[in-house]
């Protein structure tokens, strides 16, 4: 989906959002008046705060696709568990977001869901050291810390075929605070979620798309006539595009999606949204890829391997 300025604008920089607020600076007059100000101020930017406290914001991950296209690393899993370095690309991304502060997990399951559980379900035991006695209720004692992530996921069954939005229409159950991020499941970034939780704030706006300019898959040739004065091998994209890591109000769900399985996110909802000029743009000039093909798959695992990766923020 192609995302413009028009439907929304950039927003200017990003803050901490502990910070955005204006609310949540003190005055310095004084007086009983000024006083009494400072105490409703001090409640509302407290709770202004807690509803911007990432721990508390929901992070749905839409995981229900089939990555035809990723047929040759895919072939036996679902996409979002097909791995870079060991991992699979939606542990990359659930890293990406815990290194920001969130922690609440919302999966829109559908193609090879059990495998999804599964992993989960035996997390800790494929990634920390353990005993585990034969002879006993074969509960395993762990040695060390590792798998342990402070993570609280819920597994919805959302459909094998389900559209992106009907998907995250039957997940609204589980979106109990006044927004939420949305991304998919295939792809990774260096972005800084918190600035984009921070932006969509202060936009005032219902929906909030991270914009990303994604390499070209080929070379450009700058030209005079027919002289070649430049060749740049696989260049940005000169417009932005949508690299997902969404936030939206609550709201959003209610007025913009309905029941039909067939709905995409993509088309009506988030159309008739810029149609209401309630979309607003974060832009991402960094690093952003999508794994759509082995191709790509390839290359994630080359840059993981070389310890280039540009979306690991997180530390071991």
């Amino acid at each position: 989906m192609d995302v413009t300025p028009g439907a929304g604008g950039s927003p200017g920089p990003a803050a901490d959002w502990r910070a955005i607020h204006p609310r949540a600076r003190r005055g310095t007059d004084t007086g009983d008046a000024t006083a009494l100000t400072t105490d409703t101020t001090r409640s509302a930017a407290a709770a202004d705060s807690a509803s911007l406290d990432p721990r508390d914001i929901p992070v749905v991950i839409l995981c229900g696709g089939m990555g035809t296209r990723l047929r040759e690393a895919s072939e036996k899993l679902p996409k979002p568990l097909v791995d870079i370095g060991g991992k699979p690309v939606l542990w990359h991304i659930m890293k990406t977001y815990e290194h920001y502060g969130f922690r609440k997990f919302v999966l829109c399951l559908g193609y090879k869901s059990d495998l999804i559980k599964n992993y989960f379900l035996a997390y800790r035991q494929q990634v920390a050291d353990f005993t585990l006695k034969l002879s006993d209720d074969h509960t395993p004692q762990f040695h060390n810390t590792a798998g342990d992530e402070d993570w609280e996921v819920t597994f919805a069954e959302t459909g094998l075929l389900t559209g992106t939005g009907a998907r995250l229409r039957r997940v609204a159950q589980y979106l109990t605070a006044p927004r939420f991020m949305i991304t998919y499941g295939d792809g990774v970034g260096a972005i800084n979620v918190a600035d984009v939780l921070a932006d969509h704030v202060r936009s005032g706006r219902i929906g909030t798309v991270t914009g990303v300019r994604p390499s070209s898959r080929y070379g450009e040739l700058v030209t005079e006539g027919n002289a070649v004065t430049q060749f740049a091998e696989k260049p940005p994209a000169t417009g932005w595009v949508s690299g997902g890591y969404f936030v939206f109000e609550r709201e959003f769900v209610d007025k913009y999606l309905d029941d039909d399985p067939s709905t995409m996110l993509e088309r009506h909802p988030l159309q008739q949204l810029a149609r209401d000029n309630q979309l607003t743009l974060h832009t991402h000039e960094g690093f952003w890829m999508g794994m759509d093909t082995f191709r790509d798959w390839t290359e994630l695992n080359q840059l993981w391997d070389a310890g280039a990766a540009p979306w690991r923020v997180w530390a071991d």
